[in-house]
């Protein structure tokens, strides 16, 4: 009795890592559940807009000029969402970028900065931008993490404050650019591709190393994932903060130069709601609101998408009205699945 007592208890009792290896997700489901899946999804999302384009308006749309027409106007936002990401995987937001694209053109454009251009080189149209992006985002960085305010009210003073000094500098008029060596070279096509679309492709391919291959990458996933235990791993999370929204702002007056190139015109209205495009295009590509996971390859391919759709829309003449409408409900669509999956994700942490 006592060694059939014994033999059912053996049977009863599950091998050790049994009910692991049981609920153990297979290769393919953790494939298609991890970025590669998301960024599948996207792929097969702008493909069939693709399609539908193709089937909607014939020739117009799969014409190539057209095609590179969808590039030149997703380059320019595509490279201050490249910046976006990375401070919304850090947890924070940036709704500034547009007003600060907008005070770069117009300082870029002013006219003695033009004739000092002239004088000495085009290149001082470059490094202008620049320089006003990545001190307004330095400005941000440092009342973020310093002055410990919300980075939602210290940008979005940014916003106001940086629309309203390109208002005054130009006095509401827009400066038209007219140094030629700078719009030759924003004007340029390289082996039949415009020069605008290879800087976005530039800004997306450092953006990928610089996440994915360097200690900053690594640090400004952690930091959105946990502050306070990425402070406590030794990382200087205030340093590291600042350094992220200078680096948007840097992106942002990359866009500015190309915004110059491409309409040959300084004005505080360039920008416009750029942030919530650049926004959505970050939502859109997985990013996750809260910070602690994104790609830079989802982002690409999030700006692309409405790109893609803006042109549908246009080649069949869709009220503006509804164009807004469906970007709308693509946003909150991306929004309730970026829900669904933290949901699952901290459901699996737990078990």
């Amino acid at each position: 009795m006592s060694e059939q007592k014994t033999h059912s208890v053996t049977d009863a009792t599950p091998l050790p890592g049994a009910s692991q290896q049981a609920e153990r997700p297979s290769a393919l489901k953790r494939i298609l559940g991890g970025s590669v899946g998301r960024n599948l999804g996207l792929v097969i999302a702008l493909v069939v807009l693709v399609i539908i384009g193709t089937v909607t308006a014939g020739d117009r749309f799969a014409d190539i000029n057209n095609f590179l027409t969808i590039l030149r106007f997703a380059s320019i936002i595509g490279v201050i969402t490249i910046g976006m990401t990375f401070v919304i995987i850090a947890g924070g937001i940036d709704l500034s970028v547009g007003s600060v694209m907008g005070l770069a053109t117009v300082v870029a454009s002013l006219p003695a900065l033009q004739a000092a251009a002239t004088q000495s080189s085009w290149l001082l149209m470059i490094l202008v931008p620049l320089a006003v992006g990545a001190a307004a985002g330095l400005v941000n960085g440092i009342v973020i993490a310093y002055g410990n305010v919300v980075a939602f009210m210290a940008t979005l003073a940014m916003l106001v404050g940086a629309r309203g000094f390109a208002e005054l500098i130009s006095g509401r008029r827009t400066q038209i650019v007219t140094n030629t060596g700078f719009l030759e070279f924003t004007r340029a096509n390289l082996l039949g591709v415009p020069i605008l679309v290879w800087i976005f492709a530039i800004v997306a391919i450092a953006g990928w190393v610089l996440l994915n291959r360097t200690t900053f990458g690594r640090r400004t996933v952690a930091i959105g994932g946990n502050r306070e235990a990425s402070r406590l791993a030794g990382i200087n999370v205030k340093r590291h903060l600042v350094m992220i929204y200078v680096l948007s702002g840097f992106t942002v007056g990359i866009a500015a130069i190309m915004m110059l190139g491409r309409t040959t015109a300084g004005t505080s209205t360039h920008g416009l709601l750029y942030e919530l495009d650049a926004i959505a295009a970050v939502v859109v590509g997985g990013t996750l609101l809260i910070g602690g996971r994104g790609t830079i390859v989802g982002t690409v391919l999030g700006v692309l998408i409405f790109s893609t759709l803006t042109n549908v829309f246009t080649q069949n003449n869709i009220d503006t009205s509804v164009q807004l409408i469906t970007k709308g409900l693509i946003i909150v669509a991306a929004v309730l699945l970026q829900q669904r999956f933290a949901t699952r994700g901290a459901a699996s942490g737990s078990r």
